[in-house]
């Protein structure tokens, strides 16, 4: 309630605002509407992962208002969350409050950010209905409201594919959030805890102790490669009763991480199959409670289940009446716009070009999002400053260059300070390409310096420190 005190004294804004109700529906407040004369044009931004908060960071406050929506209140640096799974790093290293990335949202009287989901677009009157997020807490309803927009980025990402098969809802885990790490984490220690406890016998001791990683891309190597660090370097030490029953089985229905060269892939197997991941190549045909079926009936039991396959666009996106990329994500032209539609513009990996402007899918990469998100600003930006920031007022303005994205290359850790650095533009091209000790240091400095505020810069290097000198912390918390 203080929170929302708060958020209502912060604007006038909201045309209207009615007091809580202590039924189960959902309340219902206007929120906010049009922009006047002489307020600001007002972007409204939803999500609030890599192409998000890049927008946000280069947007300028004194031209927009900037209102972001979303059901975190943080951005996930994704390519270490693989590391917070086995206490390397700890999670708040990883996350990144949304008012650090862009300080006017929690500044500017018009600015706000707003715990909530987005859950229809309106794009004729220019109004995004949303309800706010409140799974946890008792003492809160949902509620839901408007607002209109003069601008409007969707940037809602992407959501695990599971290719329909049964079972991987309710009994694996992704490792896209934050929370996802934590369980992940917390599951770990448990079955650790639990295979040592009197009576348990060896085969479910096995199975308690074995970790099942699907998916060889680039998530799931590294996923495997820290998690049999963890095994050599704390569990062998800290649980030695148990210690020769922890295995890790990466499954992965071709080769693992394709994106790379025959060479580099053929010394990541070596690697990990030398580390104790045991390599195998097969398809989930069904995800049981304490085993996963593959499509040549073998059955494989697990203690710990983590799905890293890819990513697909979410049923909201596919709900959206607009045109629709190869593959089913929003469809884009060259300077993101979304066609048809005024003032809608579409980022990340939700988005994609539509097959009119010829252009190559792009891969759902955080350097894409990232590298879309700070094009989109300077666009807006530049539109801003133009008059055209108000809603249907840019039908004219001449947008300049078209969004070109050229590949930075590509990194994966594979454990035992090992790591691939391919900074070629595709296989074929030339350049550095490299695996081993010098490529881990790197991919952490490369890292460590993408890492976006210089507090949670510091907490890396410190957690890295930390981790190296006294081993990883195996808390359950």
């Amino acid at each position: 309630m203080s929170w929302f005190r708060h958020l209502s004294s912060k604007t006038r804004r909201f045309t209207s605002l009615s007091r809580f109700s202590t039924s189960t529906s959902p309340v219902h407040h206007a929120g906010l509407g049009p922009t006047k004369a002489h307020e600001k044009p007002r972007v409204v931004v939803l999500g609030s992962g890599w192409a998000g908060c890049r927008l946000m960071k280069g947007l300028d406050p004194k031209i927009y208002d900037i209102v972001c929506v979303s059901p975190r209140n943080h951005m996930v640096f994704t390519p270490l969350l693989a590391s917070t799974c086995v206490g390397t790093l700890e999670f708040r290293t990883v996350a990144e409050p949304i008012a650090r990335i862009q300080p006017a949202i929690s500044r500017e009287p018009g600015s706000f950010f707003f715990l909530a989901n987005c859950t229809s677009i309106d794009a004729v009157n220019h109004v995004v209905q949303c309800e706010s997020v409140t799974e946890g807490t008792k003492t809160l309803d949902p509620w839901k409201f408007a607002i209109s927009y003069d601008k409007l980025v969707i940037a809602l990402g992407a959501q695990p594919t599971t290719f329909g098969i049964h079972g991987v809802y309710e009994h694996a885990i992704f490792l896209r959030e934050v929370y996802h790490a934590q369980e992940i984490r917390r599951k770990l220690l448990l079955n650790l805890m639990m295979s040592d406890v009197p009576g348990i016998g060896e085969e479910e001791k096995r199975r308690l102790l074995h970790c099942v990683v699907v998916g060889g891309g680039p998530t799931g190597v590294e996923f495997s490669g820290e998690l049999s660090d963890f095994i050599v370097r704390d569990v062998r030490e800290r649980y030695s009763h148990v210690k020769d029953y922890i295995h890790v089985t990466l499954i992965e229905a071709n080769e693992i991480l394709s994106s790379f060269d025959v060479r580099l892939r053929q010394y990541a197997t070596n690697q990990l199959t030398k580390s104790g991941v045991r390599l195998v190549r097969g398809i989930v045909k069904d995800v049981e409670e304490r085993k996963i079926i593959l499509n040549d009936g073998t059955e494989v039991p697990y203690g710990l289940l983590v799905w890293s396959t890819g990513v697909g666009p979410s049923a909201f996106i596919q709900s959206l009446d607009f045109p629709k990329s190869p593959g089913g994500r929003i469809g884009t032209d060259e300077w993101l716009r979304v066609p048809t539609v005024d003032d809608i513009f579409s980022i990340g990996d939700c988005s994609g070009f539509v097959e009119s402007t010829g252009k190559q899918p792009l891969p759902a990469l955080a350097q894409v999002a990232e590298r879309q998100g700070k094009y989109l600003a300077i666009l807006l930006n530049k539109i801003g400053k133009a008059n055209g920031g108000r809603a249907n007022s840019a039908k004219d303005l001449d947008f300049g260059e078209h969004f070109v994205y050229k590949h930075l290359g590509s990194m994966a850790s594979i454990g035992s300070y090992k790591a691939l650095v391919d900074l070629r533009q595709s296989k074929e091209d030339k350049g550095l390409s490299m695996a081993g000790f010098v490529s881990w240091f790197i991919w952490r400095s490369a890292y460590l310096t993408r890492v976006i505020s210089w507090r949670n810069r510091f907490y890396v290097a410190i957690n890295w420190a930390t981790t190296f000198v006294f081993g990883r912390d195996i808390s359950r918390i």
